[in-house]
């Protein structure tokens, strides 16, 4: 008989790739863990792991077994979620957010939700889109703030507002005039990004111009605030969010500028697995964040 504990212990294999390391995460002995993932071998009747020294690479037949095991593991904890949670925001509730919206969305929204849900256990992670959506994936958190769309198989997702961009530049350097600039404004040789791996670089380069080839595109900073630290010392110019503006742009030597319609944006939603029984939840934390920030649905 095939085992929730030994389904768990192969998708650690698969994350780690090594028997000590997924022994650690899952808390166990490593020849206790082997044992188990020999016992699932001979349940399946296939070989699900290439045992050879240092890297442990999966079989194909264990990279698809596992990935239906991370599956049935997220189901099995949306079916303990549905016993436990009949009370809308009560108990755990782990979340995941992307860096450039933890820092001006969670303080504005945390005493809110404290208040008027104070038996609700949150636990943020904080990360990039992509990492979130894996672990997501695999039950490892509940739901997801982040830019949409999700590009993710199975989840579903609530929009929570659309944020729009400004262009920061130095206030030096700032056209004598009051009115918008248009995209085709942006010099792109002065355009500092964040690092690759992070959403808010691609939706830059996504609604500007296509980098040059000289420009070092793998160079990027790993926070907004480096990048306003560098506009503000006439290094360049970025793409700030409306939503961290007031946070990130208090310099007199940073002057925002408002776009041209149609104006770049990008939308601020709510993620989580099609399966899982906390809808409620969710819709019940959107509009939290609604109020939070004072937007209308």
């Amino acid at each position: 008989m095939i085992t929730l504990r030994q389904l768990r212990y192969l998708s650690s294999l698969a994350r780690f790739r090594h028997f000590g390391r997924a022994a650690e995460d899952c808390a166990v002995t490593q020849p206790a863990l082997s044992m188990q993932i020999r016992e699932l071998e001979r349940e399946i009747g296939a070989e699900l792991v290439e045992r050879r020294p240092g890297d442990i690479p999966l079989t194909d037949t264990g990279l698809d077994v596992a990935q239906r095991a991370e599956r049935i593991l997220a189901a099995t904890r949306d079916l303990v979620d549905f016993a436990r949670h009949r009370e809308v925001l009560s108990g755990p509730l782990k979340l995941g957010i992307i860096p450039t919206l933890a820092p001006y969305v969670l303080p504005r929204v945390l005493p809110l939700l404290q208040r008027q849900y104070p038996r609700l256990r949150l636990e943020v992670r904080e990360t990039q889109t992509r990492m979130l959506l894996d672990e997501l994936t695999r039950g490892e958190l509940d739901g997801v703030m982040l830019a949409l769309p999700a590009e993710a198989a199975d989840v579903e997702s609530l929009v929570l507002f659309v944020d729009p961009f400004l262009l920061a530049v130095p206030a030096c350097d700032a056209p004598s005039g009051s009115g918008p600039v248009g995209l085709d404004d942006v010099d792109q040789r002065r355009l500092i990004l964040l690092e690759e791996g992070h959403c808010l670089r691609d939706q830059a380069l996504a609604f500007c111009a296509a980098p040059r080839r000289d420009q070092p595109a793998g160079l990027g900073a790993t926070s907004l605030a480096t990048v306003m630290q560098m506009v503000a010392n006439g290094y360049g110019v970025t793409l700030v969010p409306k939503v961290a503006a007031d946070v990130e742009v208090r310099d007199e030597r940073v002057k925002l500028l408002q776009f041209s319609e149609p104006a770049p944006a990008r939308t601020i939603g709510l993620g989580w697995r099609r399966t899982s029984p906390r809808m409620r939840d969710f819709e019940a934390l959107g509009e939290i964040v609604r109020q939070a920030l004072a937007i209308s649905h």
